[in-house]
């Protein structure tokens, strides 16, 4: 006598399988219906930090340059052509002792603040930033 099976089991190989069969017997539910509203949560996808930008002063470089030249192109994000203002500065505030070194004074002082503001604008453009 042949072992009787259940009908929702799949044929063993080399058993007769007729289709009508699997679509008349009810296959058992092992899991939740997915369809029913709460049936498995959906967490929300992960949310990437966005990167801000914060742009540049340029009012607040032009200022920082009044007091120390080239300190505003420094702190807008050109430090090499800044530390090169101070050093002129510097060095013209020891050639006054000559009286030569007033117009460098004078000079380095204007082209500090004008910088300080350029290079701030133009690292607020470079970023997408108007200003």
């Amino acid at each position: 006598m042949s072992e009787q099976r259940p009908p929702y089991l799949p044929p063993q190989p080399g058993q007769q399988h007729h289709p009508q069969q699997w679509a008349a017997t009810p296959q058992p539910q092992y899991l939740p219906d997915v369809r029913q509203a709460g049936a498995y949560p959906i967490p929300p996808a992960p949310q990437m930090p966005v990167a801000q930008v914060l742009p540049k002063s340029p009012g607040v470089a032009v200022l920082a340059s009044f007091f120390i030249p080239g300190l505003g192109s420094m702190i807008s994000g050109n430090a090499m052509l800044g530390t090169i203002i101070l050093i002129g500065y510097i060095i013209s505030w020891v050639l006054t002792l000559l009286l030569v070194g007033i117009i460098g004074v004078i000079g380095f002082w204007v082209w500090g603040m004008i910088q300080a503001h350029h290079d701030a604008v133009a690292w607020n453009r470079a970023h997408g930033i108007l200003s």
